[in-house]
């Protein structure tokens, strides 16, 4: 639980930076995501797990 609260605090961190340092990019970014196809979004979140499970994993092994 502990893993999953500094993930998340980590997420939230990266995420207010990057919406309060530049808005504009994040809304642009934004526009972008409602014009890109269902499917490739799913792609590119399943990689983006993915990615994410092997650096916890490499985390915890070394």
């Amino acid at each position: 639980m502990m893993l999953f609260l500094t993930a998340l605090g980590l997420m939230l961190v990266i995420e207010g930076f990057f919406y309060g340092g530049v808005p504009s990019f994040a809304k642009k970014m934004a526009a972008m995501v409602l014009e890109t196809p269902d499917e490739l979004l799913r792609k590119g979140g399943i990689v983006a797990a993915l990615i994410g499970l092997a650096l916890i994993w490499l985390a915890h092994r070394l």
